[in-house]
């Protein structure tokens, strides 16, 4: 396991972070106490230092249980948790991104994790409703305070992001050095935006479901025999996301390794600054698809991949990056300028 610096601070992260939503069977799915620490155990010794929860995860089982497993070393991981999500229905002062909520959910979480700081707090999703500078203020508060050391955002529009941090610099407040999307060969859709926008702010991107639920694990077929949650959730089971899910199969086998594996390491090898979450019901599985840090794909499979899950940018990406308009734009010397960014 290799380590990357978070966004422009300093602080190490493993290549890989671990996604804990299934830690706790308090939504009828998920793992016992006594399989998640096995989980937590298989990628502390594989060298991840990185763990990534929610307050609203399993009601809050996942948080009490990590603060269990990394009692003995708290100094040794980056832990990150999430506020947003409502964790009481029918207050609606107990979710969304004001002021109130983003100290109460702090409070609570670090009570649940039994420690005295979050290394690293996500703002879960954004709410609409408020004030950027309310938001950045208030985390800047609590990391002034000591309660916090970095912070991020998560799903949530590339404009939000961009105001944000540019407020904050302007401000000398702290600023979201990490960005958390969905990110996979079927869903490539932060292409457009947030990932062009993480580039320019030196953001470090984690992405969230990258196996597309299972179905690049290669484990459905054509006519969508699935089991589990992924069995309802039919809008996945397209036959253009089954060809691709087809193509990972067939590299894999090309290789010897396994689908997941490959679909992974598509990921990783987007960008040096994108942290594929891997989340796991079994110990078996996070090992098997650590099994991704081996090796790395060839740029014919790479070309292959993004070939057969290529998006349409849309407009204005793709008027700009049109060879008439960039004609027009530099005078017929596109050819002639060297770009050093992306």
């Amino acid at each position: 396991m290799k380590f990357k610096l978070l966004g422009k601070s300093g602080l190490r992260v493993s290549e890989i972070c671990l996604g804990t939503m299934t830690f706790g069977e308090d939504w009828g799915w998920g793992v016992d106490r006594k399989e998640s620490k096995k989980i937590f155990d298989a990628f502390a010794e594989a060298g991840g230092n990185f763990i990534d929860t929610a307050n609203y995860y399993t009601n809050g089982t996942s948080e009490k249980f990590l603060g269990e497993f990394i009692s003995a070393e708290r100094e040794k991981f980056v832990l990150a948790t999430k506020f947003t999500l409502a964790m009481r229905k029918g207050d609606p002062n107990s979710g969304g991104n004001h002021r109130k909520n983003i100290l109460q959910s702090v409070e609570a979480s670090l009570k649940r994790l039994n420690t005295d700081y979050i290394d690293l707090l996500w703002l879960h999703a954004w709410d609409f409703t408020t004030p950027v500078s309310e938001v950045m203020r208030t985390l800047n508060d609590l990391v002034s305070s000591g309660k916090v050391l970095y912070i991020g955002i998560s799903d949530s529009p590339a404009w939000v992001v961009s105001q944000a941090n540019t407020l904050a610099e302007l401000r000398s407040w702290i600023q979201f050095t990490g960005l958390q999307v969905e990110y996979n060969l079927l869903n490539r859709d932060a292409e457009r935006d947030l990932l062009p926008m993480a580039n320019e702010f030196g953001i470090t991107t984690t992405a969230w479901a990258p196996l597309a639920s299972g179905i690049l694990t290669g484990r459905y077929n054509k006519d969508a025999n699935s089991g589990g949650r992924i069995k309802a959730d039919n809008i996945r089971l397209t036959p253009e996301n089954i060809t691709i899910a087809e193509e990972v199969v067939k590299i894999a086998g090309e290789i010897g390794a396994k689908p997941s594996q490959v679909a992974i390491n598509w990921i990783r090898q987007q960008s040096n600054s994108i942290i594929p979450i891997l989340g796991a019901s079994k110990t078996s599985q996070l090992v098997e698809n650590l099994g991704c840090l081996d090796f790395f794909l060839t740029p014919e499979h790479l070309k292959r991949l993004h070939k057969i899950s290529r998006i349409q940018l849309g407009f204005p990406h793709d008027f700009l990056r049109s060879a008439r308009v960039r004609e027009i734009i530099t005078g017929g010397t596109d050819n002639l300028i060297e770009k050093h960014r992306k």
